[in-house]
């Protein structure tokens, strides 16, 4: 007794000639002739004979918007125990703004958002600026506190770039805050 009736017998795979092998080995081929011609071709410039770039790349945590404050008596005595804080402090940052200055005249301004549901995340920028080769006087200011009016974070330096040399400005807490590499 037969238990499938219906199945088909197995059948047996042919050989493979020499024929075969070499289609296989053509076609392989072809393959690899279209990878490395279209891996150099057509040719891409990333910049210019006589242009550098500057990055503006960072990411920082502003500010609290506002002030903690001192819960009174009677709102503590308001809340369930396992939430009684004496000082309550706003969860929300201040946007981070950056302004860059190239021989005096503004190339960039960007405000980034604090990230996350409650606006409690960090603030993270990128920006390309391609400017002509050599040497510029650069001005940086980065604000992250939106109560305050002057920025604290400012940085002036003269660069030298050379052609096809890339200038990261950064924010780095421990080397003094504006780093530029």
């Amino acid at each position: 007794m037969n238990p499938e009736p219906h199945a088909a017998p197995p059948r047996a795979t042919p050989p493979r000639g020499p024929a075969a092998w070499l289609g296989q080995v053509a076609l392989y081929g072809l393959f690899a002739l279209a990878i490395g011609v279209f891996s150099q071709w057509p040719p891409y410039r990333h910049l210019g004979p006589d242009e550098a770039l500057i990055k503006v790349s960072f990411t920082r945590v502003g500010k609290p918007v506002g002030e903690c404050r001192t819960l009174s008596a009677e709102e503590l005595a308001r809340l369930p125990p396992n939430m009684r804080q004496p000082v309550v402090c706003p969860r929300e940052r201040s946007p981070v703004t950056v302004e860059v200055d190239l021989d005096g005249r503004n190339v960039l301004r960007r405000s980034a958002a604090p990230g996350g549901l409650s606006r409690d995340g960090a603030s993270a920028l990128y920006e390309r600026l391609v400017v002509p080769a050599g040497e510029h006087r650069l001005s940086v200011r980065l604000s992250d506190d939106a109560r305050a009016r002057a920025t604290p974070y400012q940085r002036q330096e003269t660069v030298k770039l050379v052609p096809g040399q890339v200038l990261v400005i950064d924010f780095d807490v421990a080397k003094g805050g504006i780093t530029m590499d």
